[in-house]
């Protein structure tokens, strides 16, 4: 099986261990010599807690193990060899059994060069995205152009001109929005005021709870680092005057989903949980659809938005929560 990949070196900050890490599908793997390497232990120890792991349904090998094509000097000859590499949720859950000091390190190391992978692979794909939206922009722009001539040149029948309207009223909204932001004029409009849904800690902790079981997520996922969550939730019913800072449906759910991804609050699944509940709020809320039943926000632009708002500047919020709230109000 090929693979693209990179090598990464990570290094205890002791200085007595340096691994060459492989980085593949955004998640990090090592082979079980170097996870012996890693938590400075033996390969029998090592091996009957993999075997724990699986054997208790914490992990599944399907998900955290793969085989991966290595390429090995062994005198003057090169070897390949298919090996069997562990990615990083099975190599943290090993981690807190036989070295918890060592695989907080490693995991922290991890988190941190991945984030910088996805807000690298993110750039890419903005600048991509961005170059595609400039051509599509392009083409709809010459698409007016010829039906205004069309109008000029010949009298359309009512099925022509409706045909052409249609055209251009598909992407009204889309461009209304994309004008504002470049001229920042974007604002808050069209919202719901009236909550059918309060959201709290206990219901939240519940629901990220069943979000584990369901996709049987590691134990560390959801784990909570400290009490940013919960100060996440109370701070979208912040009030001042007796008034709400955020008064629709709209913008809570923005800062809802803004928030707990910034706050870094779980140790695994941030961005996860964030688009998650964001999602779940909303249809709480009777939002997430809209009267013909389909969504106001597609899954792609769930994953656009969560990838945009994990890479953006602290000074950018405003601007991240008005983007939300213009893809979710009611004029979406």
């Amino acid at each position: 099986m090929e693979n693209k990949s990179e090598i990464i070196i990570y290094k205890a900050e002791d200085g007595s261990t340096a691994i060459d890490v492989q980085l593949i599908d955004e998640s990090v793997w090592l082979t079980q010599a170097q996870i012996v390497e890693l938590f400075q232990s033996s390969k029998a120890n090592i091996s009957e807690h993999i075997s724990r792991i699986f054997e208790s349904g914490e992990l599944k090998a399907a998900s955290t193990v793969r085989k991966f094509r290595t390429v090995r000097n062994e005198g003057n000859r090169q070897i390949n060899r298919q090996l069997e590499y562990y990615n990083l949720d099975l190599v943290i859950s090993v981690g807190y059994r036989v070295n918890s000091m060592r695989g907080t390190q490693f995991r922290i190391w991890a988190n941190k060069v991945l984030k910088e992978y996805l807000v690298k692979g993110f750039a890419l794909n903005e600048k991509r995205l961005k170059e595609q939206s400039q051509q599509q922009l392009l083409e709809l722009q010459r698409t007016v152009k010829f039906i205004q001539s069309v109008a000029v040149q010949k009298t359309l029948t009512t099925e022509e001109a409706s045909g052409l309207l249609n055209v251009i009223t598909d992407y009204t909204l889309a461009l209304n929005v994309l004008d504002q932001f470049d001229h920042e004029q974007l604002k808050i409009t069209g919202t719901e005021r009236k909550h059918k849904f309060r959201i709290d800690y206990p219901l939240a902790k519940n629901a990220v709870d069943t979000l584990r079981a369901k996709f049987k997520s590691s134990d560390i996922f959801g784990m909570e680092k400290d009490d940013s969550f919960k100060s996440s939730l109370n701070t979208i019913y912040q009030t001042f005057d007796k008034k709400d800072l955020y008064p629709s449906v709209e913008e809570k759910a923005a800062h809802l989903l803004y928030f707990v991804i910034k706050n870094h609050s779980f140790v695994d699944g941030n961005k996860r949980i964030a688009a998650f509940l964001f999602v779940w709020f909303i249809e709480r809320n009777g939002l997430l659809y809209r009267k013909d039943g389909t969504k106001r926000i597609a899954d792609n632009a769930l994953v656009a938005l969560t990838l945009l708002i994990a890479a953006s500047k602290s000074e950018e919020m405003e601007v991240m929560v008005k983007v939300v709230v213009n893809l979710i109000n009611k004029q979406n």
